[in-house]
């Protein structure tokens, strides 16, 4: 063989490396986490800062890698076309079009992509290096194709600079935490927890309040000694109270005030005006964002306000263990009265209390039970039906059978839910 041959399979075997690299660089660079990458940078790593500064710029990194790919694949083609020819006459070209495309697609394509696939981090870092000076030296090119790319596809109405992709950061770390557990990386519970902060900006105060009817208020006239030992004996250190009529909430007692005035009352209990000693309440409307007040709470320093509707009307309360409980779940001590809220049976399906609220029916047996229209599992039913059922009257919705198994008048406290 001679000098020069030996030397264009060389020069053809450096190109087929060069489309490798610019190959791989690509996958890995557009495979790679940004949060890890970050990670590294704000560790020290130098090769990070210069893999975050190429991604930062993608299209103008895609251009150059593009580029640069099929400069070097075109010319590889060529000289294993005039190499071919020399040897073969007009039939080199069906020979080397058949021995470039086995080369190019398994060293040049497959091999390198595969590589950087499955270590898309580690290879980014090891490239960033010897690419920031390629992509620095194509720019001026891509950057010419990019304008006459984007002339040609302003003839068809298309503007390339118009991004619809739609995403936000908040969808994108949601999909991504449920796919790292469908995947097996994060357990349940992390990414209920990881589900309930990014939720904070999607509820409203009366997504998780305490509705009235479940509310523990004390009447303010009641006579001294039976008040405080109402409060005393409460599970609730805040407890509301109210004058005249149940709406008309004067204060919040709390059970610590309480114990301070019985001992500088020493010990007589008739001598302690709760009244005097209330704080003043707290009135939010019910469509608050509960992240505006969970930092609301946290600037007030308070832990309890009363959620009204738009005419003024108390509806519940809300504090703030309720919102933190969106995030880790429940939070019991040793005076909560402890509720199941779901049940499972033989049969598979679950006894599942009416005023549970959906999201948290989801949450603990991981359905998706629509929670837009309605906050608890009978308020579900209610808005579906259209009506008021009655006992051991069944429904089909979304995917699962409702059958109610307890009434108390017009509420429904239980239901048998199955999926159908």
């Amino acid at each position: 063989m001679s000098a020069n041959l030996w030397i264009s399979i060389i020069g053809i075997a450096i190109l087929l490396f060069l489309s490798g690299f610019f190959s791989g660089s690509e996958t890995a660079l557009t495979a790679s986490s940004r949060a890890r990458i970050r990670q590294l940078k704000k560790a020290g790593s130098h090769n990070a800062g210069l893999v975050e500064r190429l991604v930062e710029r993608k299209e103008r990194l895609l251009g150059a890698l593009l580029l640069g790919n099929n400069l070097v694949n075109i010319l590889a083609s060529a000289i294993a076309t005039a190499i071919f020819i020399d040897a073969f006459g007009a039939n080199g070209v069906v020979y080397a079009t058949l021995a470039m495309t086995l080369l190019v697609v398994i060293f040049s394509e497959v091999l390198p992509k595969t590589w950087a696939i499955t270590r898309p981090d580690s290879f980014s870092l090891a490239v960033a290096p010897f690419l920031r000076p390629v992509v620095t030296l194509l720019t001026p090119f891509s950057f010419a194709v990019e304008k006459l790319v984007g002339v040609i596809l302003g003839l068809f109405g298309v503007d390339p600079r118009q991004s619809r992709n739609g995403v936000t950061g908040h969808d994108e770390l949601r999909g991504t935490v449920d796919l790292l557990h469908h995947e097996g990386e994060v357990i349940k519970k992390d990414r209920d927890m990881l589900g309930g902060i990014l939720d904070l900006r999607e509820l409203e105060v009366s997504d998780v309040m305490i509705h009235r009817t479940q509310m523990t208020a004390l009447d303010a006239d009641l006579e001294p000694g039976k008040l405080v030992s109402e409060i005393l004996d409460s599970p609730f250190t805040r407890i509301p109270l109210w004058r005249g009529e149940q709406d008309n909430i004067i204060g919040i007692i709390h059970a610590k005030n309480v114990l301070r005035a019985l001992h500088e009352a020493g010990g007589d209990i008739n001598k302690v005006d709760v009244a005097t000693i209330a704080s003043k309440p707290w009135f939010v409307p019910d469509t608050t964002p509960l992240q505006d007040q969970l930092n609301n709470f946290l600037k007030g320093k308070s832990h309890f306000a009363l959620v009204v509707d738009e005419f003024g009307e108390v509806e519940g309360l809300v504090t703030l263990e309720d919102i933190l409980e969106e995030i880790v779940g429940d939070i019991s001590d040793e005076y909560d009265e402890v509720h199941e809220g779901a049940r499972k049976q033989a049969d598979g399906s679950y006894l599942i209390d009416g005023a549970k609220p959906i999201r948290d029916v989801n949450r603990l047996l991981d359905w998706n039970l629509p929670d837009d229209e309605a906050t608890t599992i009978a308020g579900l039913i209610l808005h579906e039906a259209k009506m008021i059922p009655s006992v051991n009257q069944s429904f089909n919705f979304h995917g699962f059978r409702f059958r109610v198994t307890k009434k108390v008048h017009n509420r429904i406290t239980e239901l048998r839910v199955s999926k159908s």
